[in-house]
């Protein structure tokens, strides 16, 4: 009876600390081994597993200590595993050659999915700039959709809803809304312009590079336009600045962006492309001691 009383008491008191759905996921939770064979990917999973350095030492890693961290999956209808997170651990163990790969199995709809592999792979040390236009873009979408369950009397519910989890999204993240914003219209480039907006953070060598805030003007034009340009860019082996895409979704918004337009801007000087004369120091010192000679009657001019 004393140990069905303080059965109780434990129970209310848990009850106290964590929400029903807190309780609700410990219940629906269990680890397990399994193969990676079993597990898939998360489709559309917007951040590359890259085999990269770092990959190289995470593979070393597990293969010496094994995978300290589960990764999460949830199961599938037809008895198979959905990686949620964990790309990585899991690419590395495969690397490493090991057998299984343990695993968190958690029941998940697709939405709580979407919100946990975004907020697990945002946390990582490098995320590049299309890493974070798609997650952000998936998490927005899954945030949207979770709004219009749990408040179908709010009218109008696109524009309230839109607003409201924009605000949510930011306060979650480690972006500001205007940047999250900035992000997510890198959706809508192309993907060679995508590569190049990237490689701002790789630095690969003999690839163009493009910062976001361009990126971003250029994202506004329709794909022929971006093709267009992206012909230019590779002719003239240069990337326009922010002021000329400025002008390029200028022209595109008056219906009069075409290639020689494109070219005639791309070949505008950018205030960091002035032409610098550099004289060497010993030309200049050269010059300023017969100057002070001069000056002092010491040499015949």
């Amino acid at each position: 009876m004393a140990a069905k009383s303080a059965a109780g008491l434990l129970t209310s008191v848990d009850s106290m600390f964590t929400t029903q759905e807190e309780r609700d996921n410990a219940q629906r939770s269990y680890v397990i081994d399994l193969p990676a064979a079993e597990i898939s990917d998360f489709p559309n999973h917007p951040f590359k597993v890259r085999m990269d350095e770092s990959m190289v030492e995470l593979a070393d890693s597990v293969k010496q200590y094994g995978i300290l961290v589960p990764s999460l999956v949830r199961p599938m209808p037809d008895g198979s595993y959905q990686m949620v997170s964990g790309h990585r651990r899991k690419r590395a163990a495969e690397l490493a050659e090991l057998p299984t790969v343990p695993c968190i199995v958690r029941e998940l709809t697709d939405d709580e999915a979407i919100i946990i592999m975004v907020d697990s792979n945002l946390q990582r040390e490098q995320v590049l700039p299309s890493e974070k236009a798609f997650a952000y873009k998936m998490k927005l979408d899954a945030m949207k959709r979770q709004g219009q369950r749990r408040d179908l009397t709010s009218s109008p519910v696109g524009t309230k809803l839109g607003t409201r989890s924009n605000q949510e999204l930011a306060e979650q993240s480690p972006d500001s809304k205007t940047q999250i914003h900035r992000y997510i219209c890198l959706t809508n480039l192309v993907p060679e312009l995508l590569d190049m907006v990237d490689n701002s953070v790789l630095k690969e060598k003999d690839k163009l590079q493009m910062a976001l805030r361009p990126a971003v003007e250029l994202s506004y034009l329709p794909e022929n336009e971006q093709n267009a340009l992206l012909e230019v860019m590779e002719g003239e082996d240069c990337t326009p600045s922010h002021a000329q895409a400025i002008k390029m979704r200028e022209f595109s918004e008056k219906g009069k962006l075409n290639p020689d337009v494109i070219l005639s801007i791309m070949q505008e000087e950018k205030p960091n492309q002035v032409e610098q004369f550099k004289i060497p120091r010993s030309r200049i010192d050269k010059f300023s001691l017969r100057r002070t000679k001069i000056l002092l009657g010491l040499c015949e001019h």
